[in-house]
């Protein structure tokens, strides 16, 4: 008992934080709420609580093709299928519930059972993407589903005041164009929000808290990593003396 004990104290001491450079994580989101910035202005933000991840596995350009790291949330203890359980036993890493593929080239320090935490990962000022499935809705009329405003409600017209309206024409196909827009299932699609800024970060307690809204309702997965989009880079500027301080400071002293 007391040897098993001491190798799971070095396994615990063994394992090692992912690289800095890997800016990719998974989060849950907790709801949203409302910030105040340090020059006071107040910031509606989404609360995240990312991590602690732990990566699965790895996969190298040689061997599969391309370059990632799956990255795997929360707890799994039962109702585990045959495939999971056999790569949770071939990496030798504790059943997760949320699994996930990102595409990473410097795979060569990244090992199974590291952690993924969120110390020194993302910090306040950073721009990331976050990608999640939308609330799902069921069946949706046109109004609540494409924004359309209505037909008018007058001359004995009591019910087409949701109507979507005519959907085809005679004059030339005769038929529904594919790709009209009509009622529906809404929601339930992948979303991804770009270039959306980190208003603060609470690494102790594994929360980010990002600016506006992100997709899903509460309790739902997001993934989170360093923005696609080009993040401008503010320019110094020195400060440069008005032509009229120059003038002044080159004018002659009057004559007394």
């Amino acid at each position: 008992m007391e040897e098993n004990k001491n190798t799971n104290e070095q396994n615990a001491t063994d394992v090692q934080n992912v690289v800095c450079e890997f800016k990719y994580i998974i989060a849950k989101k907790l709801g949203m709420t409302q910030v105040f910035t340090p020059s006071g202005e107040i910031k509606g933000v989404t609360a995240l609580e990312a991590g602690p991840c732990q990566v699965v596995y790895t996969r190298t350009k040689d061997k599969d093709g391309y370059n990632a790291v799956c990255v795997g949330y929360g707890e799994k203890d039962k109702n585990l299928n045959k495939p999971l359980e056999g790569i949770f036993k071939k990496y030798n890493v504790k059943p997760v519930a949320h699994m996930k593929e990102f595409r990473f080239d410097k795979v060569d320090s990244i090992k199974p059972g590291q952690i993924i935490s969120l110390v020194n990962r993302f910090q306040e000022g950073d721009w990331v993407d976050v990608q999640g499935i939308t609330t799902g809705k069921g069946f949706a009329g046109v109004m609540k589903r494409h924004n359309f405003k209505g037909q008018p409600a007058s001359h004995g017209a009591s019910d087409r005041e949701r109507a979507p309206g005519s959907l085809a024409s005679r004059r030339a196909l005769g038929r529904v164009i594919p790709g009209q827009r009509m009622a529906g299932h809404l929601g339930v699609e992948k979303v991804t929000i770009q270039k959306i800024k980190i208003v603060k970060v609470i690494p102790e307690e594994n929360i980010i808290m990002v600016n506006g809204s992100v997709p899903g309702k509460e309790g739902s997965i997001v993934y989170i990593k360093q923005t696609t989009k080009r993040v401008s880079v503010p320019k110094k500027t020195t400060a440069v003396k008005s032509r009229v301080k120059k003038d002044a400071a080159k004018a002659a002293p009057k004559k007394k």
